[in-house]
């Protein structure tokens, strides 16, 4: 395989979200920008919101997010590479294709690489190098945007640390898995830095015929520096600047295996996508300011510039053949297995750019109306993404089992075009105290959006193909409330307006997906047991998917939106957590997950290929997570992780009736394990096994096949940190 060169980090600017306010006592680290702050502030927001801190991360490890995430209720993941490289997560039945219909962020900054013209989320920040997840529902969403169907997913980096300070932390395992993750950085009154680098390998647990395995090489860099006032200052201020790079090189393919051949073996390839792999590589700049004007007031300015360069090389019609052979025909099954020879194989380069930037200012204001105390948070944000693909086709044949280049086919239409989105957004977010235990949240949002795509008929992109524009702008109102009964007890209640932008693809008139979307329930905490249950209803006046390969519409089309129509999600959330403490001075932590949903079209779309009733697709009915494990309080500890996936439809209309196992994955029950022990007060080692049962099931339909889940893979790591 090519490896990318490693190049500067791109320089630019822009988005934002409002920051605490800088107090003259402690300036907050704001260069790790959290949507919901510590597990204290979960209790009080008017929605339903989870926090994965550092130390539960700690606990097993993980380098792949779907197992990250997958304990937290209402998100739903559909796996794919099994390492969680572009993960599909959804939010409270909201399309998971791609994670296109959540707003995504890394530090409260928009991370899809362009989440307006092109938003399925081909990059996702490196989740071995994260320092906490933080997952947001409810009203509270419309703080962040322009996602606000579901929720939103914020990932938190290492932050800068408040001493000098460090870490290294060394893998090795099973199909040749290796990381190396380390950072180091210091802080003085008014200044800071961190420097990190996280590399992660691995053979891969997919093997192609008569081409070896399916490996991985990812790099990730990360420099951070501060500057802040001192406290003498009449005003305090800070300026944080974040730069990160990473490349990627991973044998992917979107071909899976007929339903006999994954029986035989799910971790086999076809010799077929033996070329198939996707390299990438992304970069950033973000800048965060803020200034206390008052013990009351301040204002945050952040600004930033994304660039994501990607070349997906891989078979684009050999899912033909998949679906021939698994309704019996022997030719087709004869040339996946390499024992026939085949013309005309497409390799096609998914070769894209992007550019996202933006800026956005914003205030907090804590002010007092009579004897109402009123938390307000209010900003502006300015847009701009732009997606260039460029994307040749080369043909191959099939002979004798190996692959013969045989032409390469430049590419007009639909495989050479620009698409761009310029967005314009406003929020009033207000925290109002009407007693002591009565917190009355009211929120507005505005989102303006105008895209276009630009299509060519020539290489040389002067002769101009067809052409679409699009423009929406909505309104987005929401109100939650939260009651406090005793200290214990808390009830809460909201509703929202959803909203997701229709992509660049988008003809003229196409409106966005809308929803409204209610919850309601209780939280119960006593320090020794914990728990909630809430209840979600979303009425969607408009279920909009964006078409890709990855994730076709109903009607075949792997670009552009496609209204799905009117559609009804509902059901509920249940989490519970305990820990006891044993005379021995072992603690054994507990705590489980659960989410049901029921999603289905409420009404006929137009041209009649969706029907009332019909389902959604990939979307589980039941979802549960378990954990324990054994704490000894002093140098070992081992955590237990279970967590169940229900089947799965993979398309609209398999509750119609008359439908067969290839219009369903396969449920899923997974184990995890970790053990660690601690050598000294800097010094431990730990063994992780993913999949400790090594159950494998069909987890992914799409776009052409079935494929498995990670096999079971045992991991030592070591880790020093000073």
């Amino acid at each position: 395989m090519t490896r990318f060169v490693l190049s500067p980090l791109a320089i630019a600017l822009a988005s934002a979200v409002s920051v605490p306010a800088i107090a003259q006592e402690e300036t907050p680290a704001l260069e790790t920008l959290s949507v919901i702050g510590d597990s204290e502030s979960v209790k009080t927001l008017p929605g339903s919101a989870h926090l994965v801190d550092a130390e539960e991360l700690a606990k097993f490890e993980f380098v792949d997010i779907n197992r990250i995430v997958r304990s937290v209720p209402g998100v739903y993941l559909r796996e794919e590479d099994g390492y969680g490289l572009r993960p599909n997560l959804g939010i409270r039945g909201s399309g998971s294709g791609r994670s296109s219909k959540i707003s995504l962020m890394e530090d409260g900054v928009l991370a899809a690489p362009a989440p307006y013209a092109a938003p399925s989320a081909y990059y996702f920040p490196t989740a071995g190098r994260l320092s906490g997840i933080e997952v947001l529902k409810g009203p509270a969403t419309l703080k962040y945007g322009p996602f606000t169907v579901g929720g939103a997913v914020n990932m938190l980096s290492t932050p800068i640390p408040e001493t000098t300070a460090g870490a290294v932390k060394v893998e090795a395992g099973q199909n040749g898995e290796n990381r190396l993750h380390t950072y180091y950085g210091s802080s003085t009154d008014t200044t800071g830095f961190l420097l990190e680098t996280h590399k992660q390998y691995a053979d891969g647990f997919r093997d192609i015929d008569r081409a070896g395995s399916a490996d991985i090489q990812k790099e990730d860099y990360l420099i951070k520096g501060r500057l802040k006032s001192a406290a003498s200052a009449t005003y305090q201020q800070q300026l944080d600047v974040k730069l990160q790079y990473s490349e990627e090189l991973s044998g992917m393919s979107y071909v899976g295996l007929t339903d006999s051949d994954f029986d035989s073996d799910p971790n086999r390839r076809y010799g077929l996508t033996a070329l198939d792999e996707m390299q990438n590589r992304h970069s950033t700049v973000q800048l965060n300011h803020s200034i206390a004007l008052s013990d009351s007031f301040s204002i945050h300015t952040q600004a930033y510039y994304n660039k994501f360069k990607r070349d997906w090389f891989k078979a684009n019609n050999a899912g033909d053949l998949l679906d021939a052979a698994n309704e019996g025909d022997t030719l087709a099954q004869a040339i996946l297995d390499g024992d026939a020879d085949f013309q005309g194989l497409e390799v096609k380069h998914n070769n894209r750019k992007y550019d996202a930037r933006g800026l956005q200012v914003s205030a907090n204001w804590q002010l007092t109306t009579g004897t109402i105390g009123h938390d307000l948070d209010f900003g502006l944000r300015r847009h701009w993404d732009e997606v260039d693909r460029f994307q040749p086709v080369e043909i191959y044949d099939q002979v004798d089992g190996s692959l013969s280049f045989v032409e390469k086919e430049l590419p007009t239409g639909g495989n050479n075009r620009v698409e761009e989105a310029d967005a314009t957004s406003f929020f009033i977010y207000d925290d109002i105290a009407l007693a002591d235990n009565l917190t009355l949240t009211a929120a507005l949002r505005y989102e303006d959006v105008e895209t276009e795509q630009q299509r060519y008929d020539d290489v040389e992109r002067n002769v101009a193909g067809s052409s679409r524009s699009n423009q929406v702008d909505e309104w987005l109102p929401g109100v939650g409330l939260v009651y406090d009964i005793n200290g214990q007890w808390s009830l809460l209640a909201g509703v929202h307006r959803g909203f997701a932008p229709p992509g660049a693809g988008s003809k003229d008139g196409v409106g966005a997906e809308l929803s409204t979307n209610y919850e309601w329930g209780a939280r119960f905490d006593n320090g020794n047991l914990n728990g909630e249950l809430i209840a979600f209803y979303s009425d969607y006046e408009n279920t909009v998917q964006n078409c890709s390969v990855a994730v076709p519409c109903p009607d075949g089309a792997d670009s552009g939106t496609f209204g799905l129509g009117e559609a009804e999600i509902q059901g509920f959330e249940a989490a519970l957590g305990s820990e006891w403490a044993l005379a021995n001075g072992w603690i054994i932590p507990l705590r489980a997950t659960y989410t049901f949903t029921d999603a289905e079209t409420t009404e006929n779309s137009d041209d009649g290929a969706i029907l009332a009733g019909d389902n959604l697709a990939y979307v589980p009915e039941n979802v549960f997570a378990l954990s324990t494990g054994i704490d000894s309080g002093a140098n070992w500890r081992i955590n237990l992780s279970a967590a169940f996936q229900d089947e799965m439809c993979v398309n609209t209309d398999c509750n119609r009736g008359g439908t067969d196992q290839y219009d369903y994955t396969g449920s899923l029950w997974v184990l995890d394990a970790a053990a660690h022990y601690d050598f000294s007060q800097d010094l431990s080692g730990y063994l992780k096994v993913d999949n400790l049962l090594d159950e494998q099931e069909i987890i992914s339909r799409s776009p052409d096949g079935a494929r498995a889940n990670k096999p079971r893979t045992a991991i030592l790591g070591v880790k020093y940190a000073f």
